[in-house]
């Protein structure tokens, strides 16, 4: 068994314009020792995903099960889940400056939240509390313990968020979006020391981010989200090599190159859909090169691609997309300078042959 096991998940929000369904049907596990990359644009259901596990979107109407070591989430009350969140499963949010209370010290913060879930006097959780800053990377961290957050500079705060994060050595960290407000240089740091506090504690660890070069040397797996469905999920490298989605391909096509200097990036036409109004069929019809007549009636499933174990996506193109990312330009460029759409494309060992729809030109 897992370590989290997520089966059908739907999370909505009743609104006065309707509901809103942020998270529809998503399924996942991870093992411990292990990370997922979930990404996505803004507004995929990336991180209500996650926040439903911590037990954080009240007033939501939520199905499907999620267990942890066994025991499912979602059925918790919350005094259930107020022992498990923190002690067995913690978070890192994206904004460190919100998360942390302006009017009390960084030090008595982390002492209080170490008290809430053991026995200990105040003078052994701030012995803890120094511990977790200088094992984070802060220095003098006897001295600066007693500091305020604002006396923090951004990268400070967010390695004192994953202090407090790891105070109670938690199986599972959930990190939404952790470096987005960080510089590049703060941004690798805080990267590198999550990879090795992983490899030294064991934790499992969820990686939100809608930047797929933010997880490309830290996740074992990756899900990409649309719409609030996952639209593929594969290993790392099967993802960033074989990638099959044409939304995954786009996302792949707008991380920025330095082997190609001056170059345009290829930005993913249109917008996301409203999850109140969702188109009919595949919710990236309306955006995708690649549409056909089916996507717009019919919502794809999960299914496997060709190239591995493991690997699955939901699209009606069949196997492999093209293979790679240039390949999947070289045909986008080609179709739109002849004023098509591509309706298929042959597959990997299907026998198929590619067949085109006139546009109207």
């Amino acid at each position: 068994m897992s370590l989290l096991e997520v089966s059908d998940l739907h999370v909505s929000f009743r609104t006065t314009d309707g509901d809103v369904r942020a998270v529809r049907g998503v399924s996942f596990e991870l093992d411990s020792g292990r990370t997922l990359g979930i990404v996505g644009e803004s507004g995929s259901g990336k991180s209500v995903c996650t926040q439903t596990l911590l037990g954080l979107t009240t007033g939501a109407r939520v199905r499907g099960t999620a267990r942890f070591e066994g025991e499912d989430l979602l059925s918790m009350s919350e005094d259930e889940f107020r022992a498990v969140r923190g002690a067995k499963i913690a978070a890192i949010f994206q904004d460190p400056l919100s998360s942390l209370h302006p009017l009390y010290k960084v030090g008595w913060q982390i002492v209080e939240m170490i008290r809430a879930h053991e026995p200990v006097s105040r003078a052994a959780a701030r012995r803890r509390a120094v511990e977790l800053l200088g094992l984070v990377g802060i220095p003098h961290p006897a001295q600066r313990i007693d500091d305020y957050p604002h006396q923090f500079s951004g990268g400070m705060r967010q390695r004192a968020l994953i202090a407090m994060a790891l105070a109670l050595e938690p199986k599972l960290v959930i990190a939404d979006e952790p470096t987005t407000a960080l510089d590049a240089t703060v941004q690798a740091q805080i990267l590198d020391l999550l990879l090795r506090l992983q490899q030294e504690t064991g934790m499992a660890l969820i990686m939100i981010t809608h930047d797929l070069g933010v997880i490309a040397g830290l996740a074992d797996e990756v899900m990409v989200m649309y719409a609030g469905r996952a639209a593929e999920r594969a290993d790392r490298r099967g993802l960033y090599y074989r990638a099959h989605h044409p939304y995954t391909n786009g996302l792949l096509e707008s991380i920025p190159s330095s082997s190609a200097a001056g170059a345009r990036l290829r930005p993913i036409p249109g917008q996301p859909p409203s999850l109140i109004r969702l188109p009919p069929g595949c919710a990236f019809h309306p955006r995708c090169a690649f549409a056909m007549d089916r996507c717009t009636r019919e919502q794809p499933e999960l299914t496997p691609v060709e190239d591995g174990a493991g690997h699955t996506s939901a699209c009606w193109l069949p196997g492999r997309l093209l293979g790679t990312t240039e390949e999947m330009k070289r045909a986008r460029q080609d179709a739109s300078a002849a004023g098509r759409t591509v309706e298929r494309v042959p597959g990997q060992g299907t026998g198929q042959d590619a067949s085109v729809e006139e546009g109207a030109a």
